[in-house]
């Protein structure tokens, strides 16, 4: 195959979801479905968080944040998908998927690091209550927001750059149903060695300390609860950081599924389904997560229900 230069006219060509065309309407619809869950939950969680004052703390700031990183990462995904279900057509021109390969990875890596921050910010309300005030101030939580989306915007940019240096063959078949960036680099033809190790270093790197920092802020945390003598603070006090951990454990259990999956597997299909469910279902599930186990949160959004019920 004769490599071609990477700001050829020729699209890539995306997984097909399914080879059966009586599945394609079944399958629009259930995207379509998730999407709009998506779009709306988050968009719920942003309208009750900035109407209601007694939500306008360190968590919650945090949480409209994830809610805006969740609608990003979504749309970065599923309209293209749909247009693709819809047209039956799996083509997406060069710049649309160096454009989601970007998207994605900078939303994804803004979610993660938000992750911890907001792990860190249930550290000091436990740990250190009489100085949370102090420490989590509107600037030092704005900081923190801005650094983790200017670690997300570089990570994407850098490896967007590197993918440009590319030269692709002529078969540019992605064995995924979006540009993933790992998929991304596998029609090349030129070397990707170094793609590759920046790939998994930057993965482990990121990835790892944000983790790291949430395991130790939540192992400091349950220190702390274990020397505190009244069960009913205990409660309360786990009951604050469940949403967040559940949260956690969605983001992470799915995307450790992504990797397994891909070592135990050599199906691309199974692959691509995993990834993807790494990249939507999280996203559908944060708001129903944080809006049934928090009676504020489950508060603020009745109230805005009830506005819509009575301007309807």
């Amino acid at each position: 195959m004769e490599p071609t230069n990477q700001t050829v006219d020729s699209p890539f060509v995306l997984l097909k979801l399914t080879d059966d065309p009586g599945l394609q309407p079944l399958l629009f619809s259930l995207f379509l479905s998730m999407y709009l869950v998506t779009i709306l939950g988050n968009l719920l969680i942003i309208l009750a968080v900035s109407s209601d004052s007694h939500l306008h703390t360190p968590m919650y700031f945090f949480l409209c944040n994830l809610s805006f990183t969740d609608i990003c990462l979504s749309t970065s995904i599923l309209p293209k998908m749909l247009v693709n279900i819809q047209s039956q057509s799996q083509s997406i021109t060069y710049a649309a998927c160096l454009s989601q390969v970007f998207f994605v990875l900078a939303f994804l890596v803004f979610e993660n690091c938000l992750l911890s921050a907001m792990a860190y910010d249930r550290y000091v309300a436990i740990c250190h209550p009489l100085m949370y005030s102090v420490i989590m101030n509107p600037q030092f939580c704005f900081q923190l927001v801005l650094v983790s989306l200017s670690t997300g915007v570089v990570d994407a940019l850098l490896h967007t750059l590197m993918v440009l240096r590319l030269s692709f063959c002529t078969d540019l078949e992605i064995p995924h149903f979006f540009c993933e960036l790992a998929q991304v680099i596998k029609p090349a033809c030129t070397d990707t060695l170094i793609n590759n190790i920046l790939v998994y270093f930057l993965s482990v790197l990121l990835g790892g300390s944000s983790l790291s920092g949430i395991i130790f802020s939540y192992s400091q945390i349950i220190c702390s609860l274990l020397r505190v003598p009244s069960p009913g603070r205990k409660y309360k006090a786990f009951s604050t950081c469940g949403s967040h951990l559940l949260v956690v454990l969605l983001f992470y259990g799915t995307g450790f599924g992504v990797y397994i999956s891909s070592a135990v597997t050599d199906s691309s299909r199974t692959s691509a389904v995993a990834s993807m469910m790494y990249s939507v279902v999280p996203q559908m599930m944060n708001p129903f997560i944080y809006s049934l186990r928090n009676k504020d949160m489950k508060k603020a959004v009745r109230k805005i229900i009830s506005k819509t019920e009575f301007w309807g």
